[in-house]
């Protein structure tokens, strides 16, 4: 049962941690033609896309969460 519970572990993180990668390259894609179309928003913009980034990257921590609870056995 310890190998199944490794596979599980890896499987949380890794499938939790691709939604948000494409989701901050999203971002920072957009906010980068943003700031290229109009520099003066520039400080708005970034402020903006950090917290764009923050909420995507709490996916990946609840990710992380749960994989933490399955290595440690709080999830059977």
């Amino acid at each position: 049962m310890e190998g199944l519970n490794l596979i599980a572990t890896a499987l949380a993180i890794g499938l939790a941690a691709i939604g948000p990668g494409i989701g901050v390259g999203i971002i920072v894609s957009g906010a980068l033609q943003a700031i290229g179309r109009n520099p003066e928003v520039e400080n708005r913009v970034v402020t903006y896309m950090f917290i764009g980034i923050a909420f995507t990257e709490a996916l990946a921590i609840f990710g992380l969460l749960i994989s933490f609870m399955i290595a440690f056995g709080v999830i059977q």
